[in-house]
């Protein structure tokens, strides 16, 4: 391909990902109020799990299906399912509705996910790919910049054009995918080799038993208990899901939803292995920073956006610089224990929190684990395609995101459950300081306090100690009106709680970085898969076409001339 026509198809691409990405930054920031909204701060983790859930089972059949019908197909599957749940998730009335619209979402977004990285791996050899990265990266940077922004003028807004401001969240999203629709209709046209193969519907059936139970108990473990029939149910599904996917996926060999031979390769296994914990601790600090910004350092959901800049800029900073290396050199090898070196650094950074510390305390915190995570992103992905041959790219590539999808499913459900699990204790010892006790009650006592009605929630909370525990599963936004007195060991309960998620973070990336010594980093190819398909299929055709001649010159007679059949062009 000429690089214009690359551009082209790259300009289809970043489209569809600047759908999906733009999506998952400008939620975050908006979650409180749309909980708070729908009265469920408690259910919040619902919303984001079952669109992870959905959106990283979905993402390998994806990878299989467009191995099989071809990749522009399925990509415009993709943007309108994604479309779909968007405009559902902007008529949700409770958090229960949202979540299930928010699980359609998460169908579409399995392919937008996966499906560019495929065609770019499609497109360009590995090494070459790193001199386009810097399209992707802009469109991932620009949206993880401006979604925050928007996610918190749109959800801080009363209304717009008549709609509460936080349903725009999704439906902004509408008029983004129509364009994206008709870019890629234009522009996204390349070959597709068709091959014979089999669906494995076993695999895709197992895969949907085996996943969604375990993550299911991860998120809601602590409400049902660990040791309860619920629960033991569910590792009971989701161990019976493993095996029948490992025993489905060996009956279908090759044509299998995620082929078992991958995993033959020690590169693609330990950047598997390396992605799942990535994943854990990437979604972790997205999902819990935006949070702790609005509850403990008062920010709204625009000064949260903001916030985040530190560690959006970081990765864009390292996402750029080791591109450029990896181009010029050919070498990626260190990237991985560099990235999860800066990440380890940026969530022991945060551990030092306290409901005090200034905010640029945070900020130093976020810019670390930006640095680490730029190094990471595409390094693993571009190690995982470049440790198989072209017939394998669609599912290598969709197999990669689907375990870094399930560690960031893993991080959002353990983490969120971690802090909620721990959140009535903190609040309960938080009050049972003496010092804040004693501030409390004086606060509480002055007549100015009791005659605010802002105060009245928290004084009630104060007549009925009993409550205190649970006063941060609902409606949070007392914590932004009330006497700063009265708020303050609701903001050292939340930061201790908090504190436990970033170390439960840090554990995990700790382990990647030890692990990322034993990653064997190959030298990078310098074939796209395309072009090696296309050789692969002319020298198919070349070798019938020789067989044809062998059969039709006769014995003694010598040559004659013959009318060979054309030779199938690539759809």
């Amino acid at each position: 391909m000429t690089h214009r026509q690359i551009m082209f198809v790259i300009f289809g691409l970043m489209a569809g990902m600047f759908l999906s990405a733009l999506d998952q930054t400008i939620v975050g920031t908006s979650m409180r109020t749309i909980a708070d909204d729908l009265d469920g701060m408690a259910l919040q983790a619902w919303v984001t799990t079952a669109y992870l859930i959905v959106s990283c089972i979905s993402t390998p059949i994806y990878g299989k299906l467009s191995d099989i019908f071809g990749r522009r197909p399925l990509f415009l599957i993709a943007i309108t399912i994604f479309l779909i749940g968007s405009l559902l998730a902007g008529m949700a009335n409770s958090m229960y509705e949202l979540a299930a619209f928010r699980a359609i979402q998460g169908l579409g977004a399995g392919g937008l996910m996966a499906l560019p990285l495929t065609i770019m791996g499609d497109m360009l050899a590995p090494r070459e790919r790193a001199k386009y990265q810097g399209y992707f990266l802009a469109v991932f940077g620009i949206s993880s910049v401006i979604g925050p922004l928007i996610g918190g003028v749109l959800s801080g807004s009363e209304s717009i054009l008549g709609i509460t401001g936080w349903r725009w969240v999704f439906l902004v999203n509408i008029p983004i995918g129509i364009v994206a629709l008709v870019i890629v209709l234009r522009y996204l046209h390349i070959p597709h080799f068709a091959r014979p193969v089999r669906i494995d519907w076993w695999g895709a059936t197992t895969v949907i038993l085996a996943a969604v139970p375990l993550l299911l108990v991860a998120e809601q473990g602590r409400v049902w208990g660990w040791n309860s029939p619920a629960a033991i149910a569910c590792y009971a599904v989701g161990v019976l899901g493993i095996v029948g996917f490992i025993l489905a996926e060996r009956m279908m060999g090759d044509d299998a939803l995620i082929p078992l031979t991958l995993f033959r390769s020690q590169t693609f296994s330990m950047a598997t292995v390396l992605g799942v914990l990535v994943g854990f601790g990437m979604f972790g600090a997205m999902m819990t920073v935006p949070l702790y910004l609005q509850l403990v350092n008062g920010a709204t959901p625009t000064q949260s956006g903001f916030l985040m800049l530190p560690m959006i800029g970081g990765l864009m900073i390292s996402s750029i610089a080791s591109g450029q290396i990896i181009a010029r050199t050919g070498q990626y090898r260190i990237f991985p224990t560099i990235g999860t070196a800066f990440m380890s650094a940026g969530f022991l950074t945060l551990t030092f929190l306290n409901a005090d510390r200034p905010v640029w305390f945070t900020m130093i915190g976020m810019l670390l684990i930006g640095l680490g995570l730029g190094q990471l992103m595409q390094t693993l992905t571009i190690a995982s395609q470049n440790s198989v041959g072209q017939r394998d790219m669609g599912v290598a590539t969709s197999a990669s995101t689907f375990f870094r999808q399930i560690g960031g499913t893993l991080g959002t459900a353990v983490l969120f459950s971690v802090l909620f699990t721990r959140i009535p204790d903190t609040l309960r010892a938080a009050f049972s300081d003496p010092v804040a006790l004693a501030s409390v009650r004086a606060a509480a006592s002055d007549p100015t306090v009791q005659a605010d009605p802002a105060n009245a929630t928290i004084l009630g909370m104060l007549s009925n100690p009993a409550s205190v525990g649970g006063a941060l599963d609902g409606d949070t936004s007392f914590l932004s009106t009330s006497d700063p007195r009265l708020t303050h060991p609701f903001l050292v309960g939340f930061n201790d709680a908090t504190i436990t998620v970033f170390w439960v973070s840090l554990a995990v990336v700790l382990v990647a970085f030890v692990l990322s010594f034993f990653l064997k980093a190959p030298p990078l190819r310098e074939t796209s898969a395309m072009q090696e398909a296309a050789n692969e299929d002319a020298a198919h055709q070349a070798q019938l076409a020789a067989d044809r001649m062998g059969a039709l010159i006769e014995p003694g007679t010598g040559t004659r001339e013959i009318e060979l059949p054309a030779v199938p062009a690539a759809r």
